[in-house]
């Protein structure tokens, strides 16, 4: 089977996708989350998220790149809860730090798929987790289990994004603040930039 490439070398694709992995696990703000979580309501959940990330990816090839940055920048505001998909004014999405984020419209068609087959059981906050998980398999990346079971958060404040996020301006004390407070490290900092 071909792989798809990425925007980037497939190494830093890689290596990003480890850390966003290590902070989906510091952000399990519940205990409910598992590698079966939808094993009975969907089980054809994660297939219809793999599906979805291969066919767009063959059409854009760098969708890989997007789907794990979208998750990036979900998951450092609010934790990773689908808030970065809410729209209007005010909220993370319209916050420019996050203007040049792509890859929604994938996540808005596995939505759809879900819930024809699903009606209101797969969150967009695992579906997000998944499709990023997915696009880095797809260009050859490690075959990682994320534990599924997130709920959609239901805040989304433009308010949070800068404080939340690093900015090419900030200095590097600044930047090493921001992962630190996180849980991360200087070598994910690195990694991530």
């Amino acid at each position: 089977m071909e792989k798809i490439p990425s925007f980037c070398p497939i190494f830093r694709l890689h290596g990003l996708f480890i850390v966003v992995t290590m902070l989906i696990a510091a952000f399990r703000c519940s205990s409910n989350l598992s590698l079966d979580f939808y094993a009975v309501s969907c089980p054809s959940a994660e297939m219809m998220v793999k599906n979805t990330v291969r066919s767009a990816s063959s059409l854009d090839p760098t969708l890989p790149g997007k789907l794990l940055r979208l998750l990036f920048h979900d998951c450092f505001v609010e934790g990773c809860d689908a808030s970065i998909l809410i729209q209007g004014n005010g909220t993370e999405r319209s916050d420019p730090a996050n203007a040049s984020l792509d890859g929604f419209s994938v996540i808005d068609s596995i939505k759809r798929v879900a819930e024809l087959f699903c009606p209101g059981t797969v969150s967009c906050a695992d579906i997000v987790a998944l499709a990023a998980r997915d696009a880095v398999e797809i260009t050859g990346g490690p075959v990682v289990q994320i534990p599924t079971g997130r709920r959609d958060g239901r805040i989304s404040a433009a308010s949070n994004v800068r404080q939340n996020t690093v900015d090419t301006s900030f200095t590097l004390e600044k930047m090493i603040q921001i992962f630190s407070a996180k849980g991360l490290s200087v070598d994910d900092l690195v990694a991530l930039s």
